[in-house]
């Protein structure tokens, strides 16, 4: 019986350690700016847009990253067998987030907003590439 009880006290916390280590932030904007200074932030890439004071903390909105990429149409095959598979276009990027800085001035979430993802899925999103959380 005592075994058993040690079995499944040990299980509970195996579990129990699961359960907080999932919870952690796998996000890379979180992994570079949270815990840091929102001043740092705001001399690297511009003032915010706006700003909500809730309680002991703000909600900045930043808004910024404007850029205009022209993609190339994509052909398949050789020679005057090659069919066009993608039309050429024109791609708009920017970036929208939202930070929460404590009374302390240190980030403590930011979220995407308006974000786009650039390239493949698993390839960082324009806002990680921007913002230097794409590592």
């Amino acid at each position: 019986m005592n075994l058993r009880s040690l079995f499944l006290a040990g299980m509970a916390l195996t579990l129990a350690g699961c359960t907080t280590t999932a919870s952690l932030s796998t996000d890379p904007l979180s992994a570079r700016w949270v815990g840091t200074e929102a001043g740092k932030f705001f001399a690297a890439y511009g003032p915010p847009v706006s700003d909500e004071e809730t309680g002991s903390s703000t909600t900045y909105v930043w808004r910024g990253g404007y850029k205009t990429v022209r993609i190339p149409a994509q052909y398949e095959g050789e020679g005057k067998s090659r069919k066009r598979v993608a039309s050429a276009r024109t791609q708009y990027l920017s970036c929208t987030v939202k930070l929460t800085v404590g009374e302390n001035y240190m980030i403590r979430s930011i979220t995407k907003i308006v974000d786009k993802q650039t390239g493949a899925k698993g390839e960082p999103t324009w806002c990680e590439q921007f913002l230097d959380a794409a590592k």
